[in-house]
């Protein structure tokens, strides 16, 4: 009772087809079906952003996608527009089990992108996920989901830094892997204290 499997944003843009897709991104949903029996407790994340959300290339005339850019939270890619709110994009892939436990949504607020499920990329707002396990007595977490070098990355660091014990089964997850971001990323997970299983 003390484990969660959190499910981080299987959403219908993270997968081919989608506006931003993750090359393999469906291929990772039929085990994670199949691992959720394993847990008494299944988290799953969904980002949520409203039209014009500022993480957006299209909210910066001039700039394109996967652009670089300084926000007062720091630096910011720049994606196409995705998962917007309502949006058949925004939906869970549509193979995906949802009958968790909780939905926690990120990305809601328009200033703010929010990559982990714990924080948004401000890294003090807070998404409620850490206050809700903690009340639970959860103290590990196995991660899976998109992508792996962007919100899995992040929820599994920021998990790791709040004392969480942390897997990532890197076989259900995938990367964009963007200027070596996938490598980047393991290395930075690793360095929190996750652990990358397969």
């Amino acid at each position: 009772m003390t484990s969660a499997l959190i499910v981080i944003d299987v959403q219908n843009d993270f997968c081919p087809g989608g506006a931003l897709a993750v090359s393999g991104g469906n291929d990772i949903v039929t085990g994670i079906n199949a691992l959720m029996d394993d847990f008494s407790t299944v988290i799953l994340t969904q980002d949520w952003h409203p039209a014009g959300h500022s993480s957006f290339a299209s909210s910066h005339p001039g700039q394109a996608p996967m652009d670089l850019i300084t926000m007062p939270y720091g630096p910011q890619v720049l994606w196409p527009d995705h998962c917007v709110q309502g949006t058949a994009g925004a939906a869970f892939h549509p193979d995906l089990r949802t009958d968790g436990d909780l939905i926690i949504r990120k990305g809601y607020n328009p200033a703010i992108d929010s990559y982990s499920a714990f924080f948004e990329n401000d890294q003090t707002t807070p998404t409620g996920l850490e206050g809700y396990l903690k009340s639970r007595g959860i103290t590990r977490l196995t991660m899976v989901g998109l992508a792996l070098d962007f919100c899995v990355n992040y929820s599994a660091v920021d998990a790791a830094r709040l004392g969480f014990d942390v897997t990532v089964r890197e076989d259900l997850t995938r990367a964009i892997d963007m200027n070596g971001s996938r490598d980047a990323a393991l290395t930075a997970m690793q360095d929190a204290g996750a652990r990358i299983a397969v």
